[in-house]
């Protein structure tokens, strides 16, 4: 399994490096196993958060390069987090059960999968029944999501633009929504029509995640009626405007929250579709809702 990060192809950058030989991919990490923080998040959509939280696993680095991400203290390339392997990381996923964790919440983990399959497997053999949950930017090679074929019962991939301009000046990735439109179609095939217990808790299907970004209301639009057209209501949407610019002095157009206006017209556009999901309040875009990186629960 671990081969696979030589010649690395995990990620659509598809880099080619020998992360076995410790070079870096695209993503900013070697064949070396980080993560940054392992805890129960009160903070996710409702019915992942459940009665204690879910348990989510911060992975360190990220494919993609988005200029405004919150988790940018662990996503960028000269990040460094906490070095493990897929023994400790079993571990962790058993901890968090016990804690009462609603799922395991893999966070930003697609450069790591030959660990994660590993770890998945060892756990679920040593007792671990909650739902795994695969939590993304929507930037993923379906090859990749295929060995996660069975062991993920909820994913949670964000699609983040519908034109490979802002994809490209914001993300690094024009090719964007080409990619995380496949990537997506493979994680509805993967998990299925969304089931929840008898108290709401989800135990399976797809939320796909949309973050409005200010100005791109027209952007937001046709991300949702692609949505609608495409999976309708064989997933759930997440309309999310708790972007909070940090570091924005380089994007001027993105230094300011989401306006009232803007996101009242994406919820009405979004109601308008007949879409399922979440929204959010005014009050998540604020800092306050980003964790700290400090290697908890490692």
């Amino acid at each position: 399994m671990k081969t696979l990060y030589a010649a690395c192809r995990l990620c659509p950058r598809a880099c080619g490096v020998n992360r076995l030989a410790g070079e870096k991919g695209a993503c900013g990490a070697t064949a070396r196993l980080e993560l940054s923080r392992a805890a129960l998040h009160l903070w996710e959509e409702p019915p992942l958060t459940g009665a204690k939280g879910s348990g989510t696993v911060f992975f360190t680095h990220c494919a993609l390069g988005c200029v405004y991400c919150q988790n940018r203290a662990i996503s960028v390339r000269q990040a460094t987090g906490v070095p493990t392997d897929e023994v400790r990381l079993a571990q962790i996923f058993l901890e968090l059960q016990a804690q009462g964790a609603q799922n395991v919440n893999l966070v930003t983990a697609g450069q790591y999968l030959p660990h994660v399959v590993l770890g998945i497997r060892r756990a679920r053999a040593d007792g671990l029944r909650i739902p795994v949950v695969y939590n993304c930017g929507g930037y993923e090679s379906p090859d990749a999501l295929r060995l996660l074929d069975g062991l993920v019962q909820i994913y949670l991939p964000d699609l983040k633009y519908y034109s490979s301009y802002y994809a490209g000046m914001y993300s690094n990735a024009p090719d964007y929504f080409e990619v995380a439109d496949v990537a997506i179609g493979e994680m509805v095939r993967q998990a299925g029509p969304v089931a929840f217990d008898s108290q709401g808790n989800m135990l399976r299907g797809v939320i796909i995640r949309h973050l409005m970004l200010p100005g791109l209301l027209g952007d937001t639009k046709q991300v949702l009626r692609h949505i609608a057209a495409h999976w309708g209501d064989r997933v759930q949407v997440s309309l999310m405007r708790q972007y909070t610019p940090t570091g924005m002095e380089g994007y001027p157009e993105l230094d300011r929250t989401v306006t009232q206006e803007e996101y009242d017209e994406a919820v009405q556009y979004f109601s308008d579709l007949g879409l399922c999901g979440y929204l959010q309040d005014a009050e998540t875009a604020s800092e306050s809702f980003i964790p700290s990186f400090l290697g908890e629960g490692i």
